[in-house]
């Protein structure tokens, strides 16, 4: 046992509750859980929203904070209540006051919650949107199939929400949707067989899954990768 835990009393209450720090800490405090959540909040913002799930950046901070703050004066004695009690309110308090800013200014809002960014536009992937995202092309495939899409042309827009989550708006009416790229069976499992330009059409770019009557001319994109375009979602 160190010389520190056998001078320790238990029961102290001034230790328990104040510590043996000057008063002046408590401000201390104030400044390093003001600069500690406004850098967690920042560094969550440009780290993306993958993981997230449901929580915003916002709600993840304070999550995070509350449970360190909690942490740390249930395990070691020499944290005094009252700077966790301080910490927690000041964390709740900041909260508060940036949710309030969120409310009403549209320019913090942004910052904090960040925007919806469009994956897919008319059977179309928008591959700065998936850059943004910092999703993959398989990632996004992955999240269609979850939501019955067989083949791009079913999908009229896809966003990637502030929240994490996709919302995926797709043709009501089943012969009102164009063929598109097929993105069933997953590509890991089948790749889509290749065209050529002799083969007919139409034929979706395997790079962006445009649309086009034959594989006689490259892709807008910028590549000349083709297969056949699916029409029947449900074939």
């Amino acid at each position: 046992m160190s010389e520190a835990a056998e001078k320790m009393q238990p029961l102290d209450w001034q230790r328990m509750f104040i510590g043996d720090t000057e008063p002046l800490f408590l401000l201390e405090i104030a400044i390093r859980t003001g600069i500690i959540f406004l850098w967690l909040l920042f560094l969550l913002r440009i780290t993306g929203k993958r993981g997230l799930a449901q929580l915003s950046p916002l709600e993840l901070a304070i999550v995070i904070g509350l449970g360190s703050a909690a942490g740390d004066p249930m395990f070691y004695p020499e944290v005094p209540l009252t700077h966790a009690m301080l910490v927690l309110a000041l964390v709740v308090g900041l909260q508060r006051l940036l949710a309030h800013f969120v409310i009403h200014n549209e320019a913090i809002e942004t910052f904090v919650e960040g925007t919806p960014v469009e994956l897919v536009r008319d059977g179309v992937i928008q591959h700065q949107g998936l850059e943004r995202a910092k999703l993959s092309r398989e990632d996004l495939f992955e999240a269609l199939r979850a939501e019955h899409v067989r083949q791009l042309g079913q999908v009229e827009r896809a966003y990637f929400e502030q929240d994490g989550h996709l919302s995926v708006f797709i043709h009501q009416e089943k012969d009102a949707a164009p063929p598109g790229l097929p993105v069933v069976p997953p590509w890991d499992l089948e790749l889509p067989p290749p065209v050529t330009a002799g083969d007919p059409g139409p034929v979706a770019c395997l790079n962006c899954g445009r649309v086009q009557d034959s594989a006689a001319t490259a892709c807008t994109c910028g590549t000349q990768n083709w297969t056949a375009a699916t029409t029947d979602p449900l074939a």
